[in-house]
């Protein structure tokens, strides 16, 4: 299981270095809008399989706070982080769906 989530981990840290340099181009509230639609999405998914990270509505929360200042660059990276998390559960929630069976004394 630990190398299950030493996967997850590096996950995270990959979808979070490709998200960052996307947002560090121009940044506009039609952007930040999409990202933030996209990690909500996610979430949302990570909620219906039960598995939502605490840390993943953090960020959501993050990027809601920088976008209603006009920070949009930053914002996209929040909500950027935020649809890695939620990816990552997910992930998670499906390795761990199954992984319990070879945990079982046979």
């Amino acid at each position: 299981m630990i190398v299950h989530m030493r996967a997850l981990s590096r996950l995270v840290v990959v979808l979070t270095a490709t998200g960052l340099a996307t947002a560090a181009l121009a940044a506009s509230a039609d952007d930040f809008k999409a990202a933030y639609a996209r990690a909500e999405a996610a979430e949302n998914q990570a909620g219906a399989l039960k598995n939502q990270w605490t840390t993943t509505d953090t960020e959501l929360k993050a990027a809601k706070k920088a976008a209603d200042v006009g920070n949009f660059g930053e914002a996209i990276k929040h909500a950027q982080e935020a649809e890695a998390l939620a990816n990552a559960s997910i992930a998670q929630a499906k390795e761990q769906a199954t992984a319990w069976k070879n945990a079982v004394i046979r």
